[in-house]
């Protein structure tokens, strides 16, 4: 194991060095680079070699950093035009990518440093557990989960045929308000339903027949889910998390160390993905790159893999800079952008001044003040902090993100699979999060807490009160 450590650090340095090798830019900007990559590199160190924690939850943080702040970013810089604008139309302003390189910094040494203090305050550490009253519920409980997915699947056929059949580009007829329902609370009740079969299953002592019908369950379920959950009816970035969730609880020894859950995130997003954008983009047929392999390097300068980075799928470094320049411009919100995410739950129907997510204000100024055309566009997480209290907010969204991860590692060590899985399902969709814009992720997530968490949580509890109800009236007769 420690040989691969090793390997994956000298890869890991290497692509650092090329990016930096081949960076044509300012030496101000240059080093500031430099140093934001230094501090997460010093982050990765201790995750790999220092820390002996299981903590997916940082492999998804460096992962996200490394490829949004350094590798994307780098390369728009090196790929930028005479007329030096990035891909939303805002200028290239080398000042600017200084201060936010700073803030960056700020940001990761804030977010460590609270990291591993709040590790060492025990109630945040307490380990939840699955009570033996509700473990002995297990079979009602997951028939009566059964039964809600299958009225779940009935009612909300045509709801999925349409998702199926409708193009990309066209609007859902459906409100928000339903799709959040559907797509995000009711679809994922067969997720859990998963999770409490394989929690039945793992303890061994079982009545054969149980074993065969629970087991059964599962694998309806799992349909469900494959039903209400494909690349037809949803995006990758809610996919993702949900099917590697369950790669972790069916196959753990493929995710269980911090090295295993770097190396499959760093290789899927940092190599894989622009790998293949090599190919898709460049004009170069796979013979010519086999016989000069140099011409992977030359795409660092153009090509395939500008291309891949030129787009608004790697747009969060250059909304952040947006973001403080709107700041400059405007001033802060003091917390207003904030109430579109904690209220997300509230209808614009309602709550008529309700804000925009960040992503959609951000993307109006640029439409506004930089005659860019499209205004749905990501938010990272620290730029959140900065639009609404500036430099305090970004230290405080680095505590408020540190405290969260610590006391998820403690729902990943629990003998609920509900917690646990949902744990791990957060450490993958942290990447969503930290990308932004937050409405959107943390609205996403919560709505997911609630079908796979709280739904089943409650209907578990309420047969767990009326069997311990049951077992006093018959004791008192």
């Amino acid at each position: 194991m420690m040989k691969a450590k090793a390997f994956f650090l000298v890869l890991y340095l290497g692509i650092s060095l090329l990016l930096f090798a081949f960076f044509d830019a300012s030496i101000g900007v240059w080093l500031s680079f430099l140093c934001s990559q230094l501090l997460l590199t010093t982050i990765l160190f201790i995750h790999l070699f220092v820390d002996k924690e299981y903590s997916p939850f940082l492999s998804a943080y460096i992962v996200f950093f490394f490829l949004f702040f350094t590798v994307a970013p780098i390369i728009q810089i090196n790929s930028l035009e005479p007329n030096a604008k990035f891909m939303t139309n805002f200028p290239y302003r080398p000042d600017l990518v200084i201060y936010t390189n700073f803030m960056t910094c700020l940001f990761h040494g804030v977010f460590i440093g609270s990291y591993f203090f709040f590790k060492k305050i025990p109630p945040l550490r307490k380990v939840p557990k699955i009570t033996n009253r509700l473990k002995g519920v297990l079979p009602i409980w997951i028939s009566i989960l059964f039964g809600i997915s299958l009225l779940v699947f009935v009612v909300s056929i045509g709801f999925v045929l349409n998702e199926i059949s409708r193009p990309s580009w066209m609007a859902s007829p459906y409100s928000t308000a339903l799709l959040l329902i559907y797509k995000k609370v009711l679809f994922l009740i067969p997720f859990a339903g998963v999770l409490l079969c394989v929690q039945y299953l793992v303890k061994g002592n079982k009545k054969a027949l149980n074993l065969v019908i629970v087991g059964a369950l599962m694998l309806a379920f799992l349909a469900l889910l494959l039903w209400f959950k494909n690349p037809l009816t949803e995006k990758r970035n809610a996919l993702g998390p949900i099917y590697i969730s369950l790669i972790f609880l069916f196959l753990p020894k493929l995710l269980n160390t911090n090295f295993k859950t770097l190396f499959f995130l760093f290789f899927t997003m940092v190599i894989l993905f622009p790998l293949s954008a090599i190919f898709t983009h460049s004009d170069a047929t796979f013979e010519e790159i086999y016989k000069d392999p140099m011409i992977f390097f030359e795409q660092m300068k153009g090509g395939g893999v500008t291309s891949a980075f030129n787009t608004l799928n790697y747009d969060a470094f250059a909304n952040f800079m947006t973001t403080i320049d709107y700041v400059q411009q405007e001033g802060l919100t003091w917390g207003h952008q904030l109430l579109s995410g904690i209220f997300f739950f509230v209808p614009r129907g309602v709550w008529e001044s309700k804000p925009d997510t960040t992503g959609i204000f951000i993307g109006d100024y640029l439409i506004s003040d930089y005659r860019f055309g499209y205004n749905n566009l990501s938010n990272p997480f620290p730029s959140e902090g900065y639009i609404n209290f500036g430099v305090v907010g970004v230290i405080l969204m680095a505590i408020l993100l540190a405290l969260v991860i610590v006391k998820l590692l403690s729902w990943l060590k629990s003998n609920d699979y509900i917690k646990k899985i949902m744990a791990f399902y957060f450490a993958i969709h942290l990447i969503f999060l930290l990308r932004g814009d937050f409405a959107n992720a943390y609205s996403y997530y919560i709505g997911i807490l609630a079908g796979v968490w709280v739904i089943p949580k409650l209907i578990g509890k309420t047969i767990e009160w009326y069997s311990i109800r049951s077992s006093h009236g018959k004791r008192s007769e």
